[in-house]
């Protein structure tokens, strides 16, 4: 199909799920939870999950509710020193960059987070923007008016966009615009136009050369 916008998501689509960030994340969150509320670990493990659930981000459920700030909270959950986990994956660099058009990264997480991902994973060279968490006010995916003005920010249109993601939510979020829609998952389901195990697979589901 044809795009001239890929729109990324960064954590557990561009590596595995199974690699060890998101638990170091999760630790960290956890513990801040409990030290920002004064609650013991499995209260703050409970409120952490409950409100990744509801609102997309942990982050948003303690805005909301316990009007935390967020920027020592991103700052602090995200210090996990990615360069421990994660190596170059010179098979992902080919795969990005037999992608046409232009590449972003669209991630919950934070802009310094994504950029030493990339950096571990050396393909930072192949994505012209990030878009962060920050980039519509804290408001986290799935949301339909968030991804609207990024593809707007990119003078890109919906039915010209690919969004690569593995969490369905967002990409209903995408399908409902109008985008195309790539599910980075091991189950397959029929709800979106590709679906295909780890991204490094995409170029070859899209019939790129």
């Amino acid at each position: 199909m044809p795009f001239d916008l890929a729109v990324i998501d960064l954590d557990n689509t561009l590596y595995a799920a199974d690699s060890g960030v998101f638990a170091r994340m999760d630790k960290r969150m956890t513990a801040f939870v409990a030290n920002e509320l004064g609650v013991d670990h499995s209260e703050a493990d409970r409120l952490r999950v409950k409100y990744w659930q509801e609102y997309g981000t942990t982050l948003r459920g303690m805005m909301l509710h316990h009007g935390m700030e967020a920027e020592p909270f991103l700052h602090d959950v995200h210090d996990i020193n990615a360069h421990e986990i994660l190596q170059p994956d010179p098979a992902l660099d080919a795969a990005l960059g037999r992608l046409p058009g232009r590449k972003v990264i669209h991630t919950n997480g934070i802009h310094e987070h994504a950029g030493r991902i990339l950096d571990a994973l050396g393909i930072a060279h192949h994505f012209q923007r990030i878009y962060d968490i920050r980039f519509n006010h804290y408001i986290p995916k799935p949301s339909a008016e968030t991804l609207s003005r990024l593809i707007s920010m990119e003078a890109s249109v919906p039915a010209r966009t690919l969004v690569v993601d593995d969490m369905a939510d967002n990409l209903a979020a995408a399908r409902e615009l109008g985008c195309k829609t790539v599910h980075i998952c091991h189950e397959a389901s029929g709800e979106w136009d590709y679906h295909i195990p780890r991204f490094h697979n995409l170029p070859d589901a899209l019939k790129v050369s």
